[in-house]
């Protein structure tokens, strides 16, 4: 298989064959398939993951800091019926990351075939002027540089799966036509949000969008790439704002209120199912309509 899917300057015809989409419900079945979701100890990585569960898929959850993560596994597990399991993941090391990619493949029947980029912090240090630098470094660390390593990762695996056909074990690989990898995004990458200032936040999470609309090019042969927008979450890692500033949000927001993270697990579903096989570097906001006016 070539691996450029361009050639003399035009995209070469056929890049990609259409599976087959016996039924719609079927499109979205993940059984068998082996997904990783990074910060899924708790937030919208949380639901995710439980949702890619209950759709089938077996999870490998990627924690950083909240050790909870490993009860929440156990809890998947057993409540699913899949097989589940933590793993620390220091995401701003892009060794650790491929290390960590590898010890999934193997722990889960040799195959990779969704990731959920979804670990991130939010920037909390007010104008960019007065922000220290460090924490500037760990926002683009985590929030993009984080995105990048998880992706280059992913990648080998999929590449691998599409031209050789087979897992790491050397097994014919059943069900797999492409490897989807979803980043977790930001309403924030669209527009300036007020009344908080978050310049480097909001400049990494538009980079996280068009990171994947380049690799969705990159990686038509083997790969579809895709951001999620969230917009106001009500999640932990708003936890510092104060309540005035999210009524000043509430007001901004056509449906009056936060999403909650369970309102995200239809859009990572998609995106990671055979339901979108012709979705690629595309991004679903999902703010409430607070992007629309």
């Amino acid at each position: 298989m070539a691996a450029n899917p361009v050639q003399n300057g035009l995209f070469v015809h056929d890049n990609t064959t259409a599976p087959e989409h016996p039924s719609l419900m079927s499109m979205f079945s993940l059984k068998g398939k082996t997904a990783i979701v990074s910060g899924a100890a708790a937030g919208i990585g949380l639901h995710v993951a439980q949702g890619l569960a209950e759709a089938g898929a077996n999870v490998a959850l990627w924690w950083g800091s909240n050790s909870s993560c490993i009860e929440r596994a156990a809890e998947i597990a057993s409540q699913y019926g899949v097989q589940a399991k933590a793993y620390q993941v220091e995401i701003t090391n892009a060794r650790t990351v491929e290390d960590a990619v590898n010890a999934v493949v193997k722990d889960f029947n040799g195959r990779l075939d969704v990731f959920i980029a979804n670990a991130g912090v939010p920037w909390t240090q007010g104008p960019m002027v007065d922000g220290s630098l460090d924490h500037y470094r760990k926002v683009i660390g985590i929030d993009l540089d984080g995105t990048f390593y998880c992706a280059r990762a992913a990648a080998a695996h999929w590449r691998r799966q599409k031209e050789e056909g087979t897992d790491a074990n050397g097994n014919k690989l059943a069900n797999f036509n492409h490897g989807s990898f979803v980043a977790t995004a930001s309403m924030s990458g669209h527009i300036v949000n007020f009344p908080q200032m978050q310049a480097a936040y909001n400049a990494s999470k538009s980079a996280v969008i068009h990171l994947c609309k380049s690799l969705s090019v990159e990686w038509v042969r083997f790969a579809r790439a895709n951001t999620v927008s969230p917009g106001y979450i009500a999640t932990e890692i708003s936890n510092f704002v104060p309540e005035e500033t999210k009524n000043i949000w509430r007001d901004k927001i056509p449906m009056g209120r936060e999403g909650l993270p369970q309102e995200l697990k239809g859009a990572y579903l998609y995106l990671a199912s055979d339901a979108s096989t012709y979705t690629t570097g595309a991004d679903i906001v999902v703010d409430g309509g607070y992007c629309a006016p």
